[in-house]
């Protein structure tokens, strides 16, 4: 169910059974998380640092999900990962029924904070080199002497 607003509305909007277990993944992420800014995003509860959104969590019927998991974080975490649900598009499910595992939620938020810092990185790299291509280029230096006409 989505709710706009706070994270608290989000989790109020929830069926009975679900929200216990949702505040209780909200207290892990924000132990985890301490400098992150709780936001709804998509219409789910998200944890962003530094203006990048780390990681989303979703209350359904039967389960939780927290987002994104990408193959990577599955590689890292796949032992412990064994007893849940999780799929190719970023999902991983944990039931309503069993107790937030709580130590693993606290490792994948904090993996996905060192993944996102590493995107990053490689993004501030990548436009560096494509500004430091353009800069040698025939285009920037035709403007250059033309005066801003090629």
């Amino acid at each position: 169910m989505k709710a706009k607003g706070s994270v608290s509305a989000y989790i109020a909007a929830q069926p009975p059974p679900a929200r216990a277990t949702l505040r209780r993944v909200r207290s892990v992420l924000r132990k985890a998380l301490p400098g992150a800014e709780e936001v709804i995003s998509y219409g789910i509860p998200a944890y962003r640092l530094e203006g990048r959104r780390v990681i989303y969590f979703a209350g359904w019927k039967k389960h939780y999900s927290i987002y994104p998991a990408g193959s990577r974080l599955i590689a890292a975490f796949e032992k412990e990962l064994e007893p849940y649900d999780y799929n190719d598009k970023g999902t991983i499910r944990f039931s309503l029924d069993e107790p937030v595992p709580a130590r693993l939620l606290a490792r994948i938020a904090k993996f996905r904070v060192r993944e996102e810092a590493e995107r990053a990185t490689l993004r501030a790299t990548a436009r560096k080199k494509r500004i430091r291509a353009w800069n040698r280029g025939s285009l920037h230096s035709q403007l250059k002497e033309s005066g801003g006409v090629p």
